[in-house]
């Protein structure tokens, strides 16, 4: 029986523990916090087969510039002096072209249907309920120039494979009829699902306390004890020493840093997040949104709650929270939805977190060219819910050497040497 140590106890490592316990494995993982607060719990909760095209494209540098001394603005990045965003910003900038934003449709599709194929499964599970639903997800623009661009999104959406169509202003509204609605359109992804982080989190946790997993908080590891011939022997953490016979590296935002350990130099960066969530508010909708123009995401979820999220800020994980970025979340909500009164939130009632920003908007999944008993599996920016059963699945078949369930060329480690 293999002893497979995995670090990272967000949803991407709790996933590949998962699937490898049921291949077989016996399983630590081990997280340096204490499985409770990290990205895999304030997102949107999508599962989003919709969301195939990736965070660098052609015009956002630029628009970053423009947003840069917005304090409200979505899309945020910190100057600050720092080898590794220059590394990450020169790779994001060369990977912001029409070509390889198209190369990446067609695996991030793959991976999202992959995964939204899995977290159904989930919920066959015995005690595995984690408010899944399959309802759709609305993209809501209020401009001419939105409106174009969502008319080549649909006709993508089919050259992919995605059930997607064009509501115009009449149509939008009827999907929504408890609440007026300011926008020219949407389109309307009945490709679509989503569930509530929270609950899944928790149940998955569970789950597999149940089946004999090993999830030891607060260990923070600190190097590797490496053999002669490419295999990692020990994880040693702060207080102590693990040895492994294969190790998963799912260690979000901080995966550079781990990866360095390991003589990986990888692009990658965080991005922090900030969402809202209200329970039993009088504020209703029938459907997860997306506000094109505001780069806002609003999900009702688990029955009586509703979540608004969004900013994609460029930071280091020590700079402090800026909530004038929440501020601007909320604005931009009252703009599509003039009836929903939203005042400022106190800071205890902000969530926040770091999304794990690769350089060209696709994961980083495989195994280390150095060390071939070492899988990465980080670097999903916004998606890391949306692809985290798929990535799951995924690390437990590079770990047992089976054939994969999907091409991983697109998602190599080593892909930017």
């Amino acid at each position: 029986m293999k002893h497979v140590v995995v670090i990272g106890g967000g949803i991407i490592g709790l996933s590949s523990a998962l699937y490898l316990r049921e291949s077989g494995c016996e399983v630590t993982v081990l997280d340096k916090d204490d499985f409770l607060d990290n990205c895999s719990y304030g997102n949107a909760g999508y599962v989003c087969p919709s969301h195939f095209i990736p965070l660098a494209t052609p015009g956002i540098v630029k628009q970053g510039l423009k947003w840069m001394l917005n304090s409200r603005s979505p899309f945020y990045v910190q100057p600050r002096l720092s080898r590794s965003l220059f590394h990450w910003g020169l790779k994001f900038i060369q990977s912001a072209t029409p070509q390889k934003v198209a190369a990446a449709a067609i695996p991030l599709r793959d991976i999202a249907l992959l995964s939204q194929q899995e977290y159904r499964q989930w919920t066959h599970l015995p005690d595995f309920q984690f408010s899944y639903e399959h309802k759709g997800l609305l993209e809501i623009f209020q401009t001419e120039e939105k409106a174009e661009h969502a008319r080549h999104l649909v006709e993508k959406s089919h050259e992919l494979g995605l059930d997607a169509v064009l509501l115009n202003e009449k149509e939008l509204q009827g999907m929504e009829p408890q609440t007026k609605i300011n926008g020219l359109g949407a389109v309307y992804f009945k490709c679509d699902s989503h569930l509530y982080p929270n609950s899944l989190m928790k149940v998955l946790i569970g789950h597999l306390k149940n089946q004999g997993v090993q999830l030891l908080p607060r260990q923070q590891v600190v190097r590797f004890a490496t053999g002669s011939k490419g295999i990692v022997q020990n994880v040693i953490t702060s207080e102590r020493y693990f040895t492994a016979d294969e190790v998963v590296v799912a260690t979000g935002c901080w995966s550079r840093e781990m990866a360095a350990l390991l003589d990986t130099r990888l692009p990658l960066v965080p991005g922090r997040g900030y969402s809202v969530t209200l329970a039993d508010s009088g504020y209703r909708l029938n459907h997860p949104a997306v506000l094109v123009e505001g780069r806002v995401a609003i999900t009702p979820m688990d029955g009586n709650k509703i979540r608004f999220g969004g900013t994609m800020e460029i930071t280091s994980v020590k700079t402090p929270p800026r909530y004038k970025r929440v501020e601007g979340i909320l604005d931009a909500v009252q703009r599509y939805f003039p009836e929903f009164r939203l005042p400022a939130p106190a800071p205890d009632q902000v969530w926040y977190g770091y999304r794990p920003c690769s350089a060209d908007g696709l994961p980083y999944i495989g195994k280390l060219k150095n060390f071939r008993n070492v899988v990465i599996a980080t670097g999903h920016s916004m998606l890391g819910l949306s692809l985290g059963a798929g990535t799951g699945k995924l690390v437990a078949e590079l770990v047992n050497e089976q054939k994969p369930s999907m091409d991983m060329s697109p998602f190599a480690v080593n892909r930017f040497e």
